[in-house]
């Protein structure tokens, strides 16, 4: 058994506001699975699918107040398709933001509710990904990160170091993940995380005692009320474990 990213969780105070952002912002389409949810992905997208990791914004109340711990890292192809994406964004509502970045090709900015994401120089290793190339984590210890997730997915380890572990996906299409040594520790719950499936016909219930078994914890939360599991990733993570379909 294995799972797969099938998608982003990002908390909101206006789901539908932030949606709208983000679907313009990847050119993605919007719908919702009730009040308070937002989904974004491909237009003609069957879910799930390697090609590309998807985007829930669930609306919560609670404010920001730390950086992110996961965020988004956005392709382009042309140092004048960088520019232009970044003035795009800016018209539809993104900030610069500063994270301590420094002097780098890169930029970052913030969407409407302040969660910070970068927008890459062209770089080679993303042509291919789509307009997300990577799905980015903070952690403390970036060889720990491969091991558990290199377990728990099927997706592929491409590189591993002191510094930073990158995942793909087993198909070798669609963005990247990967987990980069910060020195912030992690503070609250994250606003944004991973959500993991099975695949059909996977027992949902081995698929978490396996997870358990490689090191996933208990977060700590509430979840009699939902009917996905919540876990953490060995360095406190949540991250959610959804029903295969």
């Amino acid at each position: 058994m294995a799972t797969r990213l099938v998608q982003i969780n990002m908390k909101a105070h206006d789901d539908s506001a932030l949606g709208r952002f983000w679907a313009e912002a990847l050119g993605w389409g919007v719908d919702s699975e009730g009040p308070g949810v937002t989904n974004l992905e491909p237009v003609g997208f069957t879910y799930p699918d390697p090609a590309a990791v998807c985007i829930d914004l669930v609306a919560r109340p609670e404010p920001k107040t730390v950086k992110n711990r996961v965020h988004l890292d956005l392709a382009t192809v042309s140092a004048a398709h960088q520019e232009e994406l970044v003035t795009r964004l800016k018209d539809l509502g993104a900030t610069p933001a500063d994270v301590g970045q420094g002097d780098v090709p890169w930029t970052v900015l913030a969407d409407p509710e302040g969660n910070e994401f970068c927008v890459l120089e062209p770089r080679p290793i993303y042509r291919d990904t789509g307009p997300i190339a990577a799905v980015v984590v903070d952690c403390a210890d970036p060889r720990e990160m491969a091991r558990f997730w290199g377990e728990a997915m099927d997706w592929t380890l491409h590189e591993v170091t002191d510094d930073h572990a990158t995942f793909r996906s087993a198909a070798g299409v669609g963005p990247y993940l990967e987990f980069l040594r910060t020195g912030d520790a992690k503070s609250g719950w994250n606003r944004v995380h991973l959500d993991v499936a099975p695949y059909l016909g996977d027992d949902l219930a081995a698929e978490e005692a396996r997870l358990r078994a490689l090191g996933a914890g208990d977060p700590g939360i509430d979840q009699s009320a939902i009917s996905w599991t919540i876990l953490a990733d060995p360095e406190g993570n949540e991250f959610c474990l959804l029903t295969p379909r």
